[in-house]
């Protein structure tokens, strides 16, 4: 520890009790990473939420799970249906205290139940390989190593939490996201355990994003007897697809990507139902409007044309996050924590997004890259660094006890801000 610059005898003493606990973060990492929870592996999800509701009585905390309501889908056959999701856990304690910080983190991940990357395997002595280890759970351990560490200092009383463990993330939070507007009115921050970049660096601005799915329909004929008759779905969805891409390069930082198509069947019919889904990020809320316009005048066009009918489903669910000055001032105490524990932070722009969007549109400052330091998400080659469950578990204590400590947090009260009793 003396290679550490800290500020006195409790934060020596916070630091160093983390530092005996890498085995036992280890241990919970593997816990969770080999449970699977695919976004819609709804027993999956709420077996990671039963096994952090279990972890949570080291916190002596007050507890609720929260039933979430299904997601609508377009499905590949152009029809709409809900599928169900897991239940979102919140965990709070001291809402009456004068500090009151929020935290998050996502349960699910991108792997469902029938992917074939479902165990840990050990790369080198300090790296992993394994799902959802740097996305999200790793960051999951942190934040309790954190909270366990700060719930152990005679600063406690000073400062009050919630947690959010939402089921949904990875696919664009679509019900948790309606929890955040009222979270964000109790509290002055809010600290999110995406991992960091692979350099362990931190995400500072980031790009908005929508969701998207639209559906031609036709008419089906046979394609040689009456091909006349017919009036071809994948035809109007090549050219909604081409209107729609040909947008790309016309709004600086806008980016359009067709992801996935279907349609048709038997090559003898002309094929009468075709879908497409897309993403769009954008820089700032004024391109959101410009898209939006943009695209109902190509489905406007596309709809003119006989016999064929198309339909736009979904919407722009994370809007841009941009640095407020509370979120800069934010950032510089991350970074002076960060400093202490001999880590040099940068804030670097990304065109991800994360709850850390829907937060800012909150108008809850936030830093949402404390988890821990690997790369390679959303892939069978995701992995991270084991060290950093103690780097960043110090990091995310120190946080919370310099707040604890601060005598002045007039830079991070925001109009409409309710102290709320959870």
């Amino acid at each position: 520890m003396s290679d550490l610059i800290v500020n006195n005898k409790v934060e020596a003493q916070t630091l160093e009790w983390i530092a005996t606990q890498q085995q036992i973060m280890q241990q919970d990492l593997w816990t969770l990473a080999e449970i699977n929870s695919g976004s819609y592996n709804v027993d999956g999800v709420n077996k990671v939420a039963d096994t952090l509701a279990q972890w949570s009585k080291k916190l002596d905390c007050e507890l609720e799970l929260i039933d979430m309501p299904p997601q609508d889908v377009v499905d590949d056959l152009g029809q709409l249906n809900q599928k169900p999701l897991g239940r979102a856990l919140r965990l709070f304690k001291r809402p009456q205290a004068p500090t009151q910080v929020f935290l998050c983190a996502h349960m699910d991940t991108v792997f469902p139940i029938d992917h074939p990357f479902q165990k840990i395997t050990r790369l080198e002595d300090d790296v992993i390989n394994g799902p959802g280890v740097a996305d999200l759970k790793g960051g999951i351990v942190v934040m309790f190593k954190a909270l366990e560490a700060f719930e152990r200092s005679p600063l406690q009383d000073q400062l009050g939490w919630e947690i959010l463990f939402n089921p949904d993330e990875e696919i664009g939070s679509p019900s948790s996201s309606k929890l955040f507007p009222e979270i964000a009115k109790r509290h002055h921050l809010g600290l999110i355990y995406e991992p960091s970049f692979a350099d362990g660096n931190l995400a500072g601005a980031r790009k908005g994003s929508g969701n998207f799915a639209v559906v031609t329909r036709g008419k089906a004929a046979h394609a040689g007897r009456e091909h006349h008759l017919g009036r071809n779905a994948i035809r109007a969805m090549a050219d909604f697809t081409c209107a729609l891409d040909n947008l790309n390069g016309q709004q600086q930082g806008v980016t359009i990507n067709p992801g996935f198509v279907q349609g048709g069947g038997a090559v003898n019919i002309v094929p009468d139902t075709c879908t497409m889904r897309f993403n769009i990020r954008i820089e700032h809320n004024g391109q959101q409007a410009w898209c939006e316009d943009q695209i109902a005048k190509i489905v406007a066009n596309i709809n003119t044309i006989d016999g064929i009918n198309i339909e736009l489903h979904g919407g722009f669910g994370r809007q841009p996050k941009v640095l407020s000055p509370a979120n800069q001032e934010l950032c510089k105490l991350v970074q002076s924590c960060g400093k202490s524990l001999g880590l040099s932070l940068e804030f670097l722009p990304t065109g991800g997004c994360c709850d850390g969007n829907n937060l800012a549109a909150a108008g809850l400052p936030n830093i949402d890259t404390l988890g821990v330091q690997g790369g390679k998400i959303h892939s069978a080659d995701e992995y991270m660094h084991l060290s950093s469950l103690t780097t960043r578990s110090q990091l995310s204590a120190l946080i919370l006890l310099r707040l604890a400590q601060s005598k002045d947090l007039s830079w991070l009260q925001r109009k409409g801000m309710e102290h709320q009793s959870c």
